[in-house]
């Protein structure tokens, strides 16, 4: 009988495996074809985004610390104790919260002293902090 499977006794039996090869090459092909496809379907959606009117929103320059390697701190080219640096922080976190604090560390500076800056940054309300790299 076509279709079956003789088994060492001769009787006909029905195939009960199911042959995935065909269903794996049509997936590997629709594969193929979205990877192929995608890219050219990514760039050509355009979209008209909405347009509303609005005071433009400007962001508050940062305040930059300078963490020195001999162990000093400043802001700008003024050297401040850490009680000064303190005071600078608070007034520039009350003037506004969202003020942005800009870390500019040698890259000899002891972690410890960064760590106290983060620290004093947090007592003093800056919720915003960054540091300043170099590009490799």
């Amino acid at each position: 009988m076509a279709g079956g499977i003789f088994d060492h006794e001769g009787e006909d039996r029905p195939l009960t495996e199911i042959n995935v090869t065909p269903l794996v090459d049509v997936m590997l092909v629709l594969l193929v074809i979205f990877i192929i496809l995608a890219p050219a379907m990514a760039n050509s959606l355009r979209v008209t985004l909405p347009r509303a009117s609005g005071e433009n929103v400007v962001a508050a320059a940062p305040l930059t610390v300078v963490l020195r390697a001999d162990g000093s701190t400043a802001i700008g080219e003024e050297t401040l104790s850490a009680d000064a640096l303190s005071v600078r922080l608070r007034e520039a976190a009350q003037r506004d919260p969202e003020t942005p604090l800009r870390i500019d560390g040698d890259g000899a500076t002891p972690y410890q002293q960064v760590a106290q800056l983060l620290s004093l940054a947090q007592k003093s309300g800056i919720r915003k902090i960054a540091f300043t790299t170099q590009a490799p």
